[in-house]
């Protein structure tokens, strides 16, 4: 399913992922110009879950470029509302709600963490996100900040140096 115009995007799951949720997701993606490819991962003798419940691993500063020139185009919408349906509580069960959809970059490993309940200006505030200001990650939202953040990054910061910010503005 290569297409030369679109973005490459792995699509890892745990295999207990219905079909239905999966082709939500892929069509969200697909729509964005991603060209999915969809594996599962083996099953882990620990017994231990995943803590994600779906990972996308593609270049993550060009698929937020990309999505950034269609925020008025319905497949930008369309992938919020998969990633909330794909999340919400009543379509997964009751152990795995609180696991979220991750997009890590496949050059530097980078995870942003897109939990159930993200608020439209965390989508918003994901377009313009400079991923180069960050190293370390995972990228959480931080709703009373109202910008991403890794706390890992603020931790190793030197103590005159300001934590990252995702605008120069805010």
């Amino acid at each position: 399913m290569a297409d030369h115009g679109s973005l490459p995007a792995d699509i890892f799951t745990d295999g207990q992922l219905s079909a239905e949720r999966e082709d939500l997701i892929v069509g969200a993606l697909t729509a964005l110009g991603v060209s999915v490819r969809v594996r599962i991962l083996p099953r882990r003798r620990s017994g231990s879950e995943l803590q994600w419940l779906v990972l996308a691993a593609l270049p993550l500063q060009a698929f937020l470029t990309s999505i950034g020139g269609k925020i008025a185009d319905d497949s930008y919408k369309g992938f919020q509302d998969a990633v909330r349906k794909l999340l919400h509580r009543e379509h997964t069960a009751e152990r795995s709600a609180a696991r979220p959809m991750v997009l890590q970059d496949t050059a530097s490993g980078l995870q942003i963490v897109l939990d159930h309940d993200l608020p439209a200006d965390g989508y918003q505030k994901l377009l313009s996100l400079d991923l180069s200001r960050f190293r370390l990650g995972p990228l959480h939202y931080d709703r009373a900040q109202q910008r991403w953040r890794s706390e890992l990054d603020e931790a190793a910061a030197p103590p005159n140096q300001a934590p990252p910010e995702t605008q120069s503005g805010s």
